[in-house]
């Protein structure tokens, strides 16, 4: 009976025609293997490509036996679908580990092959000019490690996993080779895009090692729990151990592993969201530990005892080649680390690659463990993204490079990182029709960009999450707002080990503050969200809430107008209803310890706007002191629209665009009059209130509230 495993893929070879190919590998009636490819294609030494019309022999030589294969001509053409939509569904939570396991049983079935590519069915045609990602799999050799990540990976990467068959016994070196072929054929065929590793556990060494010998490739490197720890691991003595192990015994190591190798809580937790009912939440846990458990015996099969014993000794070895080959890594490195690794010293081991390395980040995830790839809490393209190492070309690009974020993004940026102040401001959100009438909701605020909503910033940015989230929730609209530099490339960004609310910034679109990138976001037709006031607003002194910081500078009207943009401006209050300031920047600087450590920050940080003079120039980024309230609610109202379409006048004319700039000013504060005097009538300012209605009547963003 004939089976079948797809994998590409044949690499174009013709830099002006790019198709991709696919390969399919196909056992006939028990018999050896057999591809099917479009013209093969080799690599020598040099990394040049070299086409053939049929190659015969071995199509990878990867252990001791050969893969013989006859080639025909098969072109598979892929379609390319275009750029995600907001909202779309990644498709994560829907696998678990039980697929994992219940796939590797089909994977690890003896074909005689030797290690090889495949791409996953799930992953799907991705968005035009993806990079590839190739996934290097951890001890186990099967490539369904992804398998939690396959359709959001597969949207906007062309995913490629390689398979090590479970008998295979190709040597370090001998895998470093086949990735290494891989890597230039593809680069040879598309030399200006960056080339992805993921490597887990010991493919972490492999991608190292392979970095190590190909600098001038363009590769970004991640690294999940990465082997090159090996030495300091609680694996060394076991090796002597299971070499004495009766083989009647091997059966009971799969349930060790499980404990040591990952956190079967947090394997159970995927799929759960986190907005339900604490009793929901208990069930589908306890559900999915049961069909969980049962499954775990399916380890034996993946790793015998001869496979275990090889693959421990080939960790040894590969740790030790990727250590030697460090210096020599000058790819863009992501390491992404768990706190509850107990195979692997890991955190630490993320951290000693940080200081090796030149160019590298690392992300710490303290409640999951060794086997992060198939735990809850850690949705890969989501921290690629949050990371920023998302790119199509040689260079991330804050706006070519954004991807919208899906569903399950948004359901965990809202419902968990920023639930508790979604929870206790309860938004109530008005707008300006053209003829000015105010209303409930965001009707008055137009659809189509580009649009540039400016208004004031309260306290710490706390009307941020809200203001995104009604966007996405009631019109599907990603607003993309301008964050200070610190945020991208200052301490904030490379003194954060953890997947912080920071880079949740990033993955709901916030660009940095400068003209180049208003000016791509607007030539995008983007919604632009940009606070003129800025940190000197957002950091204000007690008594400072609601007061303007502006710049005596029209340049954002002046941007509009090039580019036809509508103008919105919007005011929130709330602030003095949920904290209240207990001790300001004032205060910090006359108490000796905190006031050096302010300068120290003051002195590292980036500054903007060095040449503004006034209260708006004053940009000292500290925290201040803060006593918490019984929340009452935040309010937005959003005025009535300045469309600027034609007014290219404006470019030249400063003192039209100056008259306009104080018109936006004078609306913004014009709104906060009216919501600090109307929200006086708001039957469920407080939230007790608010949630005893709840609890009785409706959701969180359907409480009423005063009528305009």
């Amino acid at each position: 009976m004939a089976s079948a495993v797809n994998f590409p893929p044949c690499f174009g070879i013709n830099s002006e025609f790019k198709p991709r190919f696919r390969v399919r590998a196909e056992r006939l009636g028990g018999g050896d293997l057999s591809v099917l490819s479009s013209e093969g294609v080799s690599v020598n030494e040099t990394g040049s490509v070299i086409g053939e019309k049929e190659k015969k022999g071995s199509f990878l030589d990867g252990g001791n036996d050969r893969l013989k294969s006859r080639v025909e001509k098969k072109l598979v053409k892929e379609m390319v679908s275009e750029e995600l939509e907001v909202l779309w569904d990644d498709g994560y939570g829907t696998n678990t580990v039980k697929d994992y396991l219940d796939a590797a049983k089909d994977m690890i079935k003896p074909d005689g092959g030797p290690p090889r590519w495949f791409c996953p069915v799930e992953c799907g045609p991705p968005v035009k000019d993806s990079p590839v990602l190739l996934f290097l799999p951890g001890i186990d050799g099967v490539a369904m490690g992804l398998i939690l990540h396959h359709k959001a990976l597969g949207k906007v990467f062309e995913v490629q996993c390689l398979h090590i068959p479970v008998h295979d016994r190709t040597p370090f070196e001998g895998l470093v080779k086949l990735v290494e072929e891989t890597i230039r054929l593809e680069h040879a065929s598309r030399p200006n895009s960056p080339i992805y590793l993921v490597g887990d556990s010991l493919g972490g060494c492999l991608a190292l090692a392979v970095a190590a010998r190909n600098p001038t490739i363009d590769l970004v490197v991640i690294l999940v729990n990465p082997a090159t720890s090996f030495g300091r691991s609680q694996l060394q003595p076991l090796l002597p151990i299971l070499e004495a192990f009766p083989d009647g015994l091997h059966v009971t190591i799969p349930y060790l592993l499980s404990h040591v190798m990952g956190e079967p809580l947090k394997m159970a937790t995927v799929g759960i969201e986190g907005s339900l009912p604490p009793k929901q939440k208990i069930e589908q846990l306890s559900g999915n530990l049961t069909a969980l458990l049962p499954r775990l015996s399916g380890l034996a099969d993946i790793i015998p005892k001869e496979t275990l014993i090889w693959k421990l000794k080939l960790l040894k070895s590969a740790s030790a080649y990727a250590n030697s080959r460090l210096h020599a890594v000058k790819a863009e490195v992501l390491v992404l680390a768990g706190d509850k690794d107990n195979m692997l010293p890991s955190r630490e081991e993320a951290q000693r690659l940080k200081n090796l390395l030149p160019n590298c980040k690392i992300r710490c995830f303290k409640d999951n463990g060794h086997s992060l790839l198939l735990e809850d809490s850690m949705n890969l393209l989501t921290v690629i993204k949050g990371s920023c190492k998302y790119r199509r070309s040689r260079r991330h690009d804050y706006t070519s490079d954004f991807l919208p974020p899906s569903m399950s993004e948004y359901r965990c940026a809202f419902d968990e990182v920023a639930g508790f102040i979604r929870f206790a401001s309860c938004s109530a959100m008005y707008s300006t029709m053209e003829d000015g009438k105010i209303v409930k909701g965001l009707a008055g605020v137009p659809d189509e960009g580009p649009v540039l909503l400016v208004g004031n910033h309260m306290l710490m940015g706390f009307e941020l999450p809200c203001l995104v989230e009604a966007f996405l929730r009631e019109k599907k609209i990603m607003v993309r707002g301008i964050a200070h530099p610190d945020l991208f490339w200052g301490k904030s960004e490379s003194s954060s080990n953890e997947f912080s609310f920071a880079d949740w910034i990033k993955v709901m679109g916030a660009l940095p503050v400068s003209a180049n990138y208003l000016f791509k976001a607007l030539s995008t037709k983007s919604h632009v969200l940009l606070y003129p006031g800025g940190p000197r607003e957002a950091l204000h002194y007690k008594g400072e809430q609601y007061k303007l910081f502006w710049p005596n500078q029209p340049e954002f009207v002046r941007m509009a107008a090039r580019f036809g943009a509508t103008i919105v401006p919007f005011a929130t209050v709330g602030e003095d209803d949920l904290v209240e300031i207990v001790l300001d920047y004032h205060d910090l600087m006359k108490i000796p310890v905190v006031n050096d450590k302010i300068k120290e920050a003051i002195q590292g940080g980036i500054r903007i706007r060095d040449e503004t003079k006034g209260e708006v120039g004053n940009q000292e980024l500290f925290i201040p002191a803060m006593l918490p309230k019984i929340p009452g609610r935040f309010y937005y109202l959003f005025g009535k629209p300045i469309k600027l379409k034609g007014r290219v006048d404006l470019l030249e004319n400063r003192e039209d665009a100056n008259e306009l700039y104080l018109q936006a000013k004078s609306e913004v504060e014009r709104c906060i009059a009216y919501l600090l005097k109307k929200r006086e009538e708001d039957p469920y300012r407080s939230i007790i209130d608010r949630t005893i209605y709840r609890a009785l009547y409706a959701p969180l963003d359907q409480v009423p509230t005063f009528k305009p």
